[in-house]
């Protein structure tokens, strides 16, 4: 192998799906020249296509934080100025590709995926650290030398070596959301745990447009949530040298592009026949995530075991739909809550007129960890639409009022898990084993019959149009009608059975209730959850 091979710059690697539906991978520059005409990222999974949104977005920040759209110069120190100059960008339409190049070419040596002495995203020379595989790379394999997944998505040679531009991502990905299985390289030196990679610990969260330029500046946060312009700071690619050492714990970041660069691993491919077939790991760099606020693309939770107010990320719920977080999504900062930057960001952005749309698309991603963050169990994907209004004061009360109305839609779903239970119960089909399951499985059922009925109610939404009160009862009444067709069903699937219930000799009455007194009592109790929203009269 040559001394340097595969430059990010100019090489193909960032797979991308066109405005005519065709997948491509084009290069770093390429990325930025026609943005414009890009729908979005195409990798092989969303979370992989977040870790390479934020190198992405680090470039931006690295550009336009200190350079404007036409390359003058200068450093962004006010909030006007940095309205003025994301307002230029976005009217623009396209990257003024000149000008991110004058910010990278200068570096393009440090963007070679492999390399002696400084290898992109790596740290060149390394020769300590956990050894893996290939398919140990692979996020969609998620497979360790000792327990393989029984069903992969690649086999073979597909799974025991990558090409370049593969590797290149699933590098970003590894730094992003590794697990925590890699072993100190010394053993008994009293290292600190790192935890997963620090993107693993979040709950992500991007706003999408109607092309990747849109998406990526509606993500380039230039304004914290408290009005402040961001500190300076350098990429990990302007840095004289890179940090090699091992678990070390470093101060918050400053500003966002020293976050999108933080390297939470120490990694080296390994390479044969131009082929990567395995890799060195360390574990890298991390520092408190409490009240780490310079992260912009999370959802937080209230740490309930401090009295101040003190906030964590919180990861997304596994298999739960977007909208059923949508308190975390859009609620206001509080003493209690805390709102992800890049939604107050927007909010700024259409309070203050700079852009003009009735509606914005917000993307969810995640992984399911299990057993200590030791391996993945999982990915979280979704995305939801809803209209910019509720981001204005307008929107306040609305915002409340749909938490309040997903409360009651929760609230509903469990009456029917208690159904299903009391269904198989009645059938003879459960035990102490799978009443949990029963239930479950009744309530994902409701779940999902209501995600669509609720994103369409959700982006039909118009604070400025509708009545708080027609527009509430609309929803209450649709969710009653499909959760009440639901039971009905799977009293019809249940059979004559479980009508009858179970009897045990001598009684006169079935000791397991009967599915219709079950039935009634649900629906009495859906009834008053349902009226209790809308104002009506409790049965």
């Amino acid at each position: 192998m040559s001394n340097m091979e595969f430059n990010l710059l100019y090489e193909p690697w960032v797979a991308v799906i066109t405005n005519q539906g065709e997948e491509k991978e084009v290069s770093l520059l390429d990325v930025f020249e026609h943005a414009h005409e890009y729908r979005s990222l195409a990798g092989e999974l969303p979370t992989q296509d977040f870790a390479v949104l934020r190198l992405l977005l680090a470039v931006m920040y690295a550009t336009f934080t200190r350079a404007d759209v036409d390359g003058g110069l200068g450093r962004i120190d006010t909030s006007d100025k940095a309205l003025t100059r994301w307002k230029k960008l976005w009217d623009a339409g396209a990257f003024p590709i000149e000008v991110i190049k004058d910010r990278l070419i200068p570096y393009k040596e440090r963007f070679f995926l492999f390399h002696s002495e400084r290898p992109f995203y790596q740290v060149g020379g390394m020769e300590r650290g956990t050894e893996y595989t290939a398919a140990k790379l692979i996020g969609d394999l998620s497979e360790s030398g000792n327990k393989p997944r029984l069903f992969p998505l690649r086999s073979g040679n597909a799974k025991e070596c990558l090409s370049d531009s593969e590797a290149a991502r699933w590098l970003l990905y590894l730094n992003a959301f590794d697990d925590t299985s890699a072993k100190p390289s010394v053993r008994g030196a009293g290292l600190p745990s790192v935890g997963a990679g620090w993107l693993g610990k979040l709950g992500l969260i991007a706003i999408e447009g109607k092309n990747l330029f849109e998406t990526l500046v509606l993500n380039l946060v230039l304004i914290d949530s408290d009005g402040g312009v961001f500190s300076t700071s350098r990429a990990t690619w302007e840095l004289d040298e890179v940090r090699q050492g091992e678990r070390v714990k470093i101060p918050r970041p400053a500003c966002p592009l020293e976050l999108l660069t933080l390297q939470s691993r120490r990694i080296l491919l390994q390479r044969e026949d131009r082929l990567v077939t395995g890799y060195l790991l360390m574990g890298g760099d991390f520092f408190d995530r409490e009240n780490a606020f310079i992260e912009q693309m999370t959802v937080w939770r209230e740490d309930s075991s401090t009295k101040t107010d003190t906030f964590s990320p919180k990861r997304h719920r596994e298999a739960q739909q977007a909208w059923r977080g949508f308190s975390s999504l859009l609620a206001k900062t509080s003493n209690t809550q805390r709102q992800p930057g890049v939604i107050s960001w927007i909010s700024r952005l259409y309070t203050d007129n700079l852009i003009d749309k009735k509606l914005f698309s917000v993307r969810i991603a995640g992984i399911q960890f299990a057993d200590k963050d030791f391996y993945v169990d999982g990915i979280i994907s979704d995305s939801l639409t809803m209209s910019f209004e509720l981001l204005a004061d307008l929107g306040n009360d609305w915002i409340v009022e749909i938490g309040r109305h997903l409360k009651t839609t929760d609230n509903c779903v469990r009456q029917l898990g208690i159904l299903a239970l009391d269904i198989a119960l009645a059938s003879g089909n459960s035990d102490d084993k799978n009443r949990a399951g029963v239930k479950a499985s009744a309530q994902e059922r409701a779940y999902s019959a209501l995600d669509i009925p609720f994103r369409t109610w959700l982006a039909g939404i118009d604070p400025k149009k509708d009545d708080h009160i027609e527009k509430q009862e609309e929803w209450i009444n649709e969710m009653r009608q499909i959760i009440i067709t639901i039971a009905n069903d799977m009293i019809e699937e249940a059979g004559e059975k479980a009508r009858v219930g179970i009897y045990k000799a001598g009684d006169s009455r079935p000791t397991i209730e009967n599915v219709p007194r079950s039935y009634r009592k649900f629906e009495i109790k859906v009834n008053q959850l349902c009226a209790f929203q809308t104002g009506g009269n409790d049965e």
